[in-house]
C-alpha cells in the first residue's frame, strides 16, 4: 500500500530534530509532505516561502520528500494532497495532551486521516525552534541544533537588527 504522511508545522527554523523525523519519516513511507504552515498567530522568523526553502536545501537527498506551503486547514491540506497520514512529532509528555487534542479534531473533521507520532532521536528531544530562535538573538551558538542553511541565516537576521 502507499501511504502518503503530511508532516506538518510551523518549521520556524527548521531543527535537527525536524530533519530527523523527516529522515525516519522517509523509510516509512511512499511519499512524505513537509507542510510549511502559515500560522496567523504567530510572527515567524522567515516567511513561509523562505521555511520552505530552507527545508528543501536540507532534503534533497529524499526523493520521496515533497515540501509544501499552506494556509489552510490541514485537513483540507491533506485531502488536496491526499494524504493517508498525518505525522506528528512527540519531544516530550508535556506534547501529548494537545497532540491528542489535535489528532481527536482531525479525526473528527476527516475520519480517513490517522494520526502517527514520532519521537525525535534522544539528542534532539529537548530543541524547538522558539529555543533555537531565543538563543540565536541573544548571541548563543546553536550550530549543534540546526543545518549549516539554517544557521547562516540565522546569523544574517540577527547580526542585521
Amino acid at each position: 500500500m502507499n501511504i502518503t504522511a503530511i508532516y506538518p508545522g510551523t518549521f520556524d527554523p527548521v531543527t535537527n530534530g525536524h530533519l530527523d523525523i523527516i529522515a525516519r519519516a522517509a523509510k516509512l513511507y511512499h511519499k512524505v509532505i513537509v507542510a510549511v504552515a502559515v500560522n496567523r498567530n504567530k510572527q515567524p522568523l522567515f516567511d513561509v516561502d523562505q521555511r520552505v526553502a530552507l527545508i528543501g536545501q536540507v532534503t534533497t537527498e529524499f526523493t520521496n520528500v515533497e515540501i509544501i506551503g499552506f494556509d489552510n486547514l490541514l485537513v483540507d491540506c491533506a485531502k488536496q494532497q491526499e494524504a493517508n497520514v498525518v505525522l506528528r512529532g512527540l519531544r516530550a509528555i508535556s506534547d501529548f495532551e494537545y497532540e491528542f487534542q489535535l489528532a481527536g479534531m482531525n479525526r473528527r473533521l476527516f475520519p480517513e486521516l490517522e494520526t502517527m507520532f514520532l519521537t525525535p532521536a534522544e539528542q534532539y528531544g529537548f530543541i524547538s525552534s522558539s529555543m533555537i530562535k531565543e538563543i540565536a538573538r541573544l548571541g548563543g551558538d546553536v550550530s549543534a541544533f540546526v543545518p549549516d542553511n539554517v544557521l547562516q541565516r540565522l546569523i544574517e537576521k540577527f547580526n542585521r537588527g
